[in-house]
Formats: C-alpha cells, structure tokens, sequence
C-alpha cells in the first residue's frame, strides 16, 4: 500500500502525513433520517472512519455531526480516534439544497461549503476533504482548477489534513497530480470487478503515493456471488462472499468503503481484519469478473 509500512498492510490503520486513516470507512449516503443512528452504531460497532458529503441530494452531513458529537460527549470515544472525510461538490451534483451561494465564485463556494462542513460535523478541522468528482467527462474545466486551488488555500491556511478526489479516470487524475501544489492523497473511485478494480487508476495511486479507496464494492459486484472461484474462496476460509470481496481490497491495498444499514452485517465487515487471502486467492478474485 503506497504511503504504509509493511507491518500496516495487516492492521486496521494506516499513517498518511502524520494523519492516522482508518483502512475501513463507513459511507453515509442514503441514510436520510436514520443517518444519525446509524452513524452512531457504526461508531460503537468500531468503525473509526466516516465518510460523507456537503450533498443535501445524498448525504445529511449535520446528522454524520450529531451522531459524532453524541459518541463524544458520552465520552465513547475522543475526536482524535475519528476520522472525518468529507466532500466539496460541484453545482451540478447539488439539488436546490445548497451548502454556497451558487452566484458566487467557485473558490469562495469552496470556502462556504467547508465553513458550513465545520458547523454541521462540530469539528474545528476536516480531516480528508473530498472534491466530489470534476464537472466534466473528460479533462478538467476551469472549474475544476479553481475548486482544487481553492482546497488547496484551505489546506495551506490549517483547514482540512487531506485532500483528495472521487469520480475520477485515469487521465483527470494525471492531469490533477501534474497540476496540484498539493497532490491528492486520496482518489475514491466506484470499483467494478468487471473493469479490473479499476486496476489502471490504482496502479497510479500506488505509484504516486495515492491511497486508493474502494466504494460500491459490494453493490456494484452482485454478480460474484454465484461466482464458482469466490464460493470456493468463501468456503474455504469459512466466510460469506461479501467479508471475501472487502478482504480482497484491503489485501490489495485499497481503503474500503461500507454502507450496511445492518449491525450484524457491520459486525461481519469488521471481522474481515481477523483474516487474509492467499496470493493465489487474490489473483483469482482480480480476473474473475474480466471478459473471457
């Protein structure tokens, strides 16, 4: 795993720029009114990463921040033993929901949107900010550099720790790493088995010091579970398909990103760090959705 020892590669953390960063987040889209309590159970559950957004569309970012402020003042846990990440996004990912003036500059909704984070998490400081994927297919726009620039004075002036970016090919992420005063520690990328894992981008990750985080593993992936290298995989080690496809990612040097409504099932994520796969095994898993 780039920016990671090898005595990391086993354990549930990893250190990037003296930042401890959890190895498995837990993802808040689509909670709506259960965001809160299930933020709070996944924090008791132990998870110690939350992943979010400034997204009213998809994400209640101010009940992520009275679920953390909970856990807090019961004294469950300090605010150094939890990683916040979350997400600046553009307009036109927005509803009318919005975090920013949408007339103002780009750089200063930039700065509302973190200010307006701040406030609905009750943290003095991000610990990962996001920008939430580029505004067009290809390449970057204007808009783009000027969010990234505007993450970047955040960053510079003692806002958010990291930064880092979602949504992204492979040529938008060169383009951004050859362009940034403060390169991108993250990219949070949807990850098909059927496209590789989306092996290109993470190979640049890897080579770039880039920690690579995993969403939609489980959901974009359904097809693996009637998949006879993965049952065999699962019978073998005496576990389910999904704790096999989440260990697969963290032995492969991804973040992984969960978003189980379930106790049982995060219970059963978590347990994924009592055990790992044979090389074999992982290579098995890397071709097993690949045409042909």
């Amino acid at each position: 795993m780039a920016g990671s020892s090898t005595s990391e590669i086993s354990s549930r953390f990893i250190t990037i720029e003296n930042v401890r960063v959890p190895r498995f987040l837990y993802g808040t889209a689509w909670k709506e009114d259960r965001t809160e309590s299930l933020t709070t159970l996944a924090l008791g559950m132990g998870f110690r990463g939350i992943d979010t957004a400034n997204q009213r569309k998809h994400y209640c970012e101010a009940a992520v921040g009275e679920a953390v402020t909970g856990v807090i003042q019961r004294r469950m846990l300090s605010r150094e033993q939890i990683f916040i990440q979350t997400k600046y996004t553009h307009r036109r990912g927005q509803d009318h929901r919005l975090p920013y003036d949408e007339n103002a500059a780009i750089s200063e909704q930039v700065r509302q949107s973190y200010g307006n984070s701040l406030e609905h998490l009750g943290v003095d400081r991000i610990d990962s900010y996001i920008l939430h994927g580029p505004t067009i297919r290809d390449g970057l726009a204007r808009a783009d550099w000027d969010a990234w620039r505007a993450m970047e004075t955040l960053h510079n002036a003692g806002g958010p720790r990291l930064l880092g970016v979602s949504n992204v090919s492979l040529a938008q992420l060169k383009m951004l790493c050859a362009g940034a005063e403060v390169q991108p520690r993250f990219v949070q990328n949807r990850c098909y088995a059927s496209r590789a894992w989306d092996k290109p981008v993470r190979e640049f990750c890897y080579q770039h010091g880039i920690v690579y985080q995993g969403f939609s593993l489980l959901t974009a992936n359904r097809q693996l579970a009637t998949h006879p290298d993965l049952i065999a995989i699962a019978k073998r080690h005496g576990r389910d398909i999904s704790q096999i496809i989440l260990r697969f990612a963290l032995d492969v040097g991804m973040i992984a990103l969960t978003g189980t409504r379930d106790a049982q099932h995060m219970r059963a994520d978590l347990a994924v760090f009592s055990f790992a796969l044979a090389e074999n095994e992982i290579q098995a898993i890397e071709l097993a959705a690949l045409p042909g």
